[in-house]
């Protein structure tokens, strides 16, 4: 047996952070959710409730990332590496965090209209979303053969996210001749390809959880 199978059989049965990683992944869920929702509502009295209900969850985010870190350091045995434990659940912090800013763009940068291209990326910011929870609950399981399939779903709708960020860029400067709507509108498209990214950085960590340990 490995060293890394004996410390897991060693690890804490309370299982803390397996309890704190599955709150963080519901929550990351929900704000993306949110965001969708968001971002196939046209502008009126309920752009302001979502944006705050996507910023009451960022808080939520916040306060059980602090909670895995704040185990970190209490306890001496961890399900596996303390430095992955330290990247997943900052990896999963930047996820809610760039959801987060694209929804409070709306109001700085006094938004208008979603386009179809934003509405495009914030589905697939969702869809990622979705894996990404699934893959993390399943580090419970640590099966590598299961999880691996989420983790090429991940990947292949962060590289969707590409094409549509792409293609967004160049129709954007070929149609738009408003300087300040094409600055804002570029910035928003940004941050929601950004969002995919950071599931990706998500799938990275549990992929290398697994090559250690399933």
């Amino acid at each position: 047996m490995s060293m890394n199978k004996i410390l897991t059989f060693f690890a804490p049965k309370d299982r803390k952070f397996y309890a704190l990683f599955t709150q963080n992944a519901d929550n990351l869920l929900a704000t993306a959710e949110a965001l969708k929702t968001l971002f196939h509502t046209p502008k009126n009295g309920e752009w302001k409730a979502l944006i705050e209900e996507i910023e009451r969850l960022e808080h939520i985010g916040d306060d059980i990332t602090h909670k895995i870190f704040t185990q970190l350091s209490l306890n001496f045995i961890t399900p596996f590496d303390r430095e992955d434990i330290h990247y997943l659940a900052s990896a999963m912090d930047d996820v809610v965090d760039y959801i987060q800013a694209a929804a409070q763009r709306l109001e700085l940068m006094h938004i208008e209209e979603i386009t179809p291209p934003m509405r495009d990326l914030a589905d697939v910011v969702e869809k990622c979303a979705s894996e990404v929870h699934l893959a993390v609950i399943g580090l419970q399981e640590m099966n590598y053969n299961k999880t691996k399939e989420i983790l090429v779903r991940i990947h292949s709708l962060e590289n969707q996210a590409d094409e549509l960020f792409d293609k967004s860029i160049s129709d954007l400067y070929q149609n738009e001749k408003n300087a300040i709507e094409l600055l804002k509108k570029q910035q928003m498209i940004d941050i929601l390809e950004t969002a995919t990214d950071k599931c990706e950085d998500v799938a990275n960590v549990v992929e290398s959880i697994l090559l250690k340990y399933a």
